[in-house]
């Protein structure tokens, strides 16, 4: 039987470079990238970035009950609310591929130009920063 040998840190630090370059234009992509979310039938929506950034709120006149603003402010934050798990989503699938190519690179968390920090103890670095 052939005994392992050392892993080739330049192959293995290459490959960490590659994979920190697609997984840096996956989030620049996510950046540009706006999904909307609604509540009360489209009364309110929310638009938010695939970073989970508010970009806007748009709400129709219909929704405004100047007797029930408590109600407006329900579907305010149910809009973003959808909006925002729709962003998550997008991320798990954006960024997904990238965490099965961070698994051979376990030790490698921390190292200069990565912008991945070590484990703390007992968890996992996630590399999507979510």
């Amino acid at each position: 039987m052939f005994e392992a040998g050392p892993p080739d840190m330049s192959a293995l630090l290459a490959q960490a470079g590659q994979l920190q370059q697609q997984l840096v234009a996956a989030r620049d992509r996510l950046a540009q990238t706006q999904v909307t979310g609604s509540a009360a039938s489209g009364l309110v929506t929310a638009t938010v970035t695939g970073t989970g950034e508010l970009v806007s709120v748009d709400i129709r006149p219909e929704a405004c009950d100047p007797d029930d603003a408590e109600t407006l402010g329900d579907m305010v934050v149910a809009a973003v609310r959808d909006a925002t798990e729709q962003a998550e989503r997008l991320a798990a699938e954006q960024l997904g591929p990238f965490a099965g190519g961070l698994e051979g690179l376990e030790g490698l968390g921390g190292l200069p130009g990565t912008d991945t920090p070590p484990p703390a103890s007992g968890g996992t670095a996630s590399p999507a920063g979510f």
